[in-house]
């Protein structure tokens, strides 16, 4: 019996009470904490990876609005519902789309395709304030030029059906639409974290390789829960792009929602974490 008492002692001395029994590999033991990116970073501005991430993700946003626009067309436009892909088939269009686009870009710009996720990551420090306002200028012009082309092929069908903005649904509040906005990029962003975490990909080889799958998943997702009551934004770039190029007073009139709830929603996930998730505020000292 005293042996036994002894190996459950050192069991549980072997995990201290700041290290749950079952994250033996959450220590720092092959990690090293990046340092916070700088606010400033002028050097950047001589640098072609620089513009040619800026370049990736205007790229990237055109094609994400020309996809998920002209799916939306497809949908509203036709007699009957069950001869179109549906708001399933809207859902899976966004998240589709972001999870391929991700995957094709995360290893030069980031992948972020969305002004709410630079704004997040630039409150973590992952990236310069230079760099996130870069960013978030080429993906506001991509979602412009996706909207644009998509309004280019059939003009009529694209005014007469919305354009495919965002705005607030008959029969919900403003505030309604607010938190929805809130809450759904909350969920995207905080995916992103999770899904991107460095110190994640250090212990778990397969999450790079895997991290755009939960990310599309996750707009996929949001897109099911939240088009009845918003169109679902998620995204200031593709309502900015859509809305500019739609131009209808109605579109403007909820516009602000689609800025503020995502980068509300964005911050809320950036404090949860690198506050309570990953602790890094209060590090404890050995």
């Amino acid at each position: 019996m005293e042996g036994k008492e002894e190996d459950v002692r050192l069991g549980a001395n072997k995990f201290s009470e700041r290290q749950p029994i079952g994250t033996a590999a959450q220590g720092d033991k092959d990690y090293t904490e990046p340092p916070a990116a700088p606010l400033f970073e002028p050097g950047e501005l001589s640098s072609w990876s620089f513009y040619r991430a800026g370049i990736a993700e205007f790229v990237a946003t055109f094609l994400f609005l020309y996809i998920s626009i002209l799916t939306v067309m497809g949908v509203v436009k036709a007699d009957s519902r069950c001869s179109t892909v549906g708001i399933q088939g809207i859902a899976w269009a966004f998240g589709g789309m972001i999870f391929a686009l991700v995957y094709c870009t995360a290893g030069i710009s980031g992948g972020h395709i969305n002004p709410a996720v630079t704004f997040g990551l630039f409150l973590a420090r992952k990236l310069s304030l230079t760099r996130a306002l870069f960013y978030i200028v080429m993906q506001c012009l991509g979602a412009i030029c996706g909207a644009g082309v998509v309004k280019g092929f059939q003009k009529g069908v694209y005014e007469n059906n919305g354009g495919g903005a965002n705005v607030v649904a008959p029969g919900y509040t403003k505030g309604d639409g607010l938190g929805a906005e809130i809450v759904g990029t909350f969920i995207l962003v905080y995916t992103v974290f999770s899904a991107t975490d460095a110190k994640r990909s250090a212990r778990d080889s397969h999450v790079p390789i895997l991290a755009p799958l939960p990310i599309g998943f996750a707009v996929f997702l949001v897109h099911l829960a939240t088009i009845p009551i918003t169109g679902t934004g998620i995204n200031p770039a593709r309502s900015l792009g859509a809305a500019i190029i739609y131009n209808r007073d109605h579109a403007w009139d909820d516009h602000w929602i689609f800025w503020v709830g995502p980068f509300i929603g964005a911050a809320l996930a950036a404090v949860y974490h690198q506050i309570v998730i990953r602790a890094i505020p209060f590090k404890s000292r050995d």
